[in-house]
C-alpha cells in the first residue's frame, strides 16, 4: 500500500491499520530528514496550505506550520480571534474565501464537534482535523503511538494507561481508536466525574485506582486537567486531584518496573504531573513527542497531498 484510503484526516476512526502503518513508515523517513543539517525537502513545493484555528493553540499550530515549511509548502495562517468570524461570518464563508485564493489543503481546529467533517463535505480541498471540540485530535494520537513504537518497537500487546481528564479530552478518544487498531490494550483512569459514561463500549477498561493501574501498564499517557472546559466542579480542589490522581515520583518509585510517561501538553505541573516526572530522563518521552509531532504531521500532509479531494 502506497496511498491513504481517505482524502482527509478527520479522525483516527476513519483510518485503517494499514493507513496508520503507512503514516508511521513515512514519518520514519521524515525523522531522518529532520536530523540532517538541511532539514527542508521540496515535496510540497506547489501546494498551498491554510492553517485555520478557531481556538488558540500555540503548540499544535507551530508544529503544523513547521511541518509545512519543512515540506516547502506555501503557508497561510488564519486566526479566528482577529478575523471576520467575530463580525458574524460563517465557517463556510471564511473557508470559501480562503479557497478562492487557490488553497489546496486546510488544517483546522474548531471548538465544535464535527466542524471538520462539515468542511470536508463542502470544499474541494484536503482537510486535516487539528482538534474539534472534545471529539478527536488525530495527529496527536498518531504521534503518541509513534513515540511508543519508537521506544518499544511495537504496539501489539502493549498495555497503555490513559490517566486524567478523559471526559473533556479529544486526545483520549483518538488515542483509544489508534492504540486499539494497532493491537494495544487500553485502560482509562481518573475520577469518576471525569470518565465518560458507557466508555467501556469502546472496548477499554476503566479503573479509579491509580496505583493499581500504574502497576498494570507499560506506558502511561497523562492528560491535562482542562479547567477552561469545566463549567462545573468535577473534584474538590486541584490539591486533592494531585494527591489522589497526580503522577508523582513517589508513585513511580513504588513500582518494581520501568514505566514510560507521555503527556500531550501543555502540562499543569504539580497537578496531573509532577515536574520531576515530566523532566525525568529515563521515564519521560514528552520532548520526543514534540519532535515526533513534526515528522508525523509532515507524513500526513505529504500523503494527503498525493490523494487530492474530489
Amino acid at each position: 500500500m502506497s496511498a491513504l484510503s481517505v482524502p482527509h484526516l478527520l479522525g483516527i476512526k476513519h483510518l485503517t491499520r494499514e493507513d496508520i502503518e503507512l503514516i508511521f513508515s513515512t514519518a520514519d523517513n521524515f525523522s531522518t530528514i529532520l536530523n540532517r543539517r538541511i532539514k527542508k525537502v521540496p515535496s510540497l513545493r506547489d501546494i498551498t496550505i491554510a492553517n485555520i484555528f478557531f481556538e488558540n493553540s500555540t503548540r499544535t499550530r507551530i508544529s503544523f506550520e513547521l511541518a509545512e515549511k519543512r515540506l516547502s509548502a506555501d503557508v497561510v495562517n488564519f486566526s479566528a480571534s482577529s478575523s471576520s468570524v467575530k463580525k458574524g461570518e460563517t465557517l463556510l464563508d471564511t473557508v470559501n474565501n480562503i479557497l478562492a485564493m487557490k488553497v489546496d489543503m486546510v488544517v483546522m481546529r474548531h471548538p465544535h464537534v464535527g466542524a471538520c467533517d462539515f468542511l470536508a463535505q463542502h470544499i474541494k480541498a484536503n482537510v486535516v482535523n487539528a482538534g474539534d471540540g472534545t471529539h478527536e485530535h488525530p495527529t496527536q494520537a498518531l504521534l503518541d503511538a509513534f513515540s511508543i513504537r519508537q521506544k518499544y518497537g511495537k504496539l501489539e500487546g502493549m498495555k497503555i494507561l490513559i490517566l486524567g481528564d478523559i471526559v473533556h479530552s479529544r486526545v483520549a478518544l483518538s488515542n483509544i481508536y489508534c492504540l486499539q487498531k494497532l493491537g494495544a490494550k487500553v485502560r482509562l483512569c481518573g475520577p469518576p466525574t471525569l470518565i465518560p459514561k458507557n466508555i467501556e463500549s469502546l472496548g477499554v477498561e476503566v479503573s479509579y485506582n491509580v496505583d493499581e493501574s500504574l502497576a498494570w501498564c507499560d506506558v502511561v499517557n497523562v492528560l491535562r486537567i482542562q479547567l477552561e472546559r469545566q463549567k462545573d466542579s468535577y473534584f474538590p480542589s486541584l490539591r486533592e486531584y494531585a494527591r489522589y490522581f497526580g503522577l508523582s515520583m513517589e508513585r513511580l518509585n513504588k513500582l518494581d518496573k520501568h514505566l514510560t510517561v507521555l503527556h500531550p501538553g501543555p502540562m499543569n505541573r504539580g497537578v496531573e504531573i509532577e515536574s520531576k516526572v515530566a523532566d525525568h530522563p529515563n521515564h519521560s518521552v514528552i520532548l520526543h513527542q514534540v519532535e515526533n509531532g513534526v515528522a508525523i504531521r509532515m507524513a500526513v500532509l505529504y500523503l494527503l497531498a498525493a490523494n487530492p479531494s474530489d
